[in-house]
C-alpha cells in the first residue's frame, strides 16, 4: 500500500485531491508535490525490511504514490550502482569521489525513474493517452513505459535531437512530433495538443509524480551509503526535477528517522550556453529568467526555462550548495576522463558533474576530505556522434 496522503502547492501551499488526475496548482501554475503520511509511516515500517527487497526503485513502494500494484510498470528501473570511483579518484588525488551511474536505467538514462512512476499513476488513475516534450530520454523513458501499459504515446522533440532518440521513441510504438526550436517551444505544443486530444501531458514538473521517481535516486544514495548521506551531491540540471526530488527524499528520511539531521550540500550543474539556474543563483533571484539563445551539445541540459526553478534554487541555498556552468568542450572531456578511468561510456550531462568538481575542488570549495556524489544520468551511446564529430 502507498501511504499518500495528498497533494500540496510547492509555492503557495494550497492542497489537493492526489486521486485524479492533476496538473499544476490552478492558483498560481507552480508544482504540486505529493504528500504521504510519514508519521503512520514512521510506525509501520522498517528500513530493515526494505533492504531485503529486489533491486528495483519499487523496493519504497510504500513511499511511492501508486496505490494498487497491478498498476506498477516495472522494466527494471532504480537501484542503479553506486560505485567508488577509486581510479578516477586516485587521478584526481581525491579518494571520496562516487559516481551514481543512471545509464544502467531502462532506456539507458535516469528519465526511467520518473517516467515510470508517472506514467504507472497516470495509468492507475484512468489515462488513455500520454505526451512529454523532451530534449531526447524523456521522450525514450516514457514511450517504453506507456508501451508496457497499452497507452497511446506520443513524444514532442526539437528537430536537431539526435536520432537515435526518433528510432527509438518510435520502435516503441509512439507519435513523434519534431518542433522547431528548444524543449520550450515542443512544451507548448505538447500542452496545447493534450488540451486539443484529450490526453494527459506528463512535462517536468507539470504533475506530480515524475519528482515521486526521481526523489528514489536520494533514498538509494542514503541506502547504499549505509543510510548516511555524502557531503557533496552534484547534479546536472536542465528541468532539475532529480535535485529537487532527492531533497524532498532526504526531507522524508528524516522525518521516517531513518537517517540524522545531516544533508549534502546540493550542487546544480549546467552548460556555459544554457545557465538560467546558474544566473539566478549568482544574483539571489527566487526565479530564473528565459534563456535566450540556448545551445549545447548536451542536450538535457538545453532547457532555457524550468517551471521549478524556485524548488531547485531553495535547495541550493538551504544546503549551502552552489551553482557552476561549465564548457561543452570541458563536458565531453571529464566524459572521456570517466570512461578512461572507471569504464563506463557517459553521456556529455555526465561529463559535466566531474567538470564541475574539478572546478569545485581547484577553488577550495570542495575539501580533500569529504565524499561526494556525481551523477551520471545516461550513457553515451546515443551522443556517440559527438565523439565522431571531435575525431
Amino acid at each position: 500500500m502507498s501511504y499518500l496522503s495528498h497533494l500540496e502547492c510547492g509555492l503557495c501551499g494550497r492542497i489537493y485531491d492526489a486521486d485524479q488526475l492533476q496538473s499544476m496548482c490552478p492558483d498560481c501554475s507552480r508544482p504540486l508535490l505529493a504528500r504521504y503520511d510519514l508519521e503512520t509511516a514512521r510506525r509501520e515500517l522498517d528500513r530493515d525490511i526494505i533492504s531485503t527487497r529486489p533491486d528495483d526503485l519499487w523496493r519504497y513502494q510504500e513511499l511511492l504514490p501508486i496505490r494498487d500494484p497491478r498498476y506498477a510498470l516495472n522494466l527494471g528501473e532504480g537501484f542503479t550502482p553506486l560505485h567508488h570511483a577509486t581510479r578516477l579518484g586516485r587521478e584526481l588525488g581525491f579518494p571520496g569521489l562516487y559516481i551514481k551511474d543512471e545509464g544502467n536505467n531502462p532506456t539507458g538514462s535516469f528519465k526511467a525513474r520518473g517516467l515510470g512512476v508517472a506514467v504507472s499513476r497516470a495509468y492507475e488513475l484512468g489515462a488513455t493517452s500520454v505526451s512529454v516534450p523532451s530534449a531526447g530520454n524523456a521522450a525514450c523513458a516514457m514511450c517504453a513505459y506507456a508501451a508496457l501499459a497499452g497507452l497511446e504515446a506520443h513524444a514532442y522533440m526539437p528537430d536537431d535531437v539526435p536520432p537515435p532518440f526518433i528510432a527509438e521513441c518510435r520502435a516503441l510504438g509512439a507519435t513523434v512530433t519534431l518542433v522547431k526550436g528548444v524543449i520550450t517551444d515542443c512544451g507548448k505544443k505538447a500542452v496545447a495538443d493534450a488540451g486539443k486530444f484529450n490526453r494527459f501531458d506528463l512535462s517536468t514538473l507539470k504533475e506530480p509524480y515524475r519528482l515521486e521517481g526521481k526523489k528514489t535516486m536520494g533514498y538509494e544514495i542514503a541506502e547504499q551509503m549505509g543510510w548516511t548521506l555524502p557531503d557533496v551531491m552534484i547534479y546536472p540540471t536542465g528541468g532539475g526535477t532529480g535535485l529537487v526530488g532527492m531533497w524532498k527524499a532526504f526531507d522524508e528520511l528524516d522525518q521516517l528517522g531513518w537517517i540524522g539531521s545531516k544533508r549534502p550540500r546540493m550542487v546544480t550543474v549546467q552548460s556555459d550556453g544554457c545557465a538560467p539556474v546558474v544566473k539566478a543563483f549568482e544574483s539571489g533571484a527566487e526565479f530564473a529568467d528565459f534563456w535566450e539563445n540556448a545551445a549545447t551539445a548536451a542536450d538535457g541540459l538545453r532547457v532555457p526555462a524550468a517551471v521549478g526553478d524556485f524548488l531547485i534554487l531553495r535547495a541550493l541555498r538551504v544546503s549551502n550548495g552552489t551553482a557552476v556552468a561549465v564548457s561543452d568542450k570541458a563536458m565531453i572531456e571529464a566524459a572521456n576522463m570517466i570512461g578512461r578511468t572507471q569504464g563506463f561510456f557517459v553521456a556529455p550531462e555526465s561529463g559535466a558533474t566531474l567538470a564541475a568538481f574539478k572546478l569545485l575542488r581547484e577553488s577550495g570549495w570542495i575539501k580533500g576530505s569529504e565524499s561526494v556524489v556525481l551523477f551520471s544520468t545516461g550513457n553515451g551511446a546515443k551522443y556517440a556522434h559527438l565523439w565522431y564529430e571531435n575525431a
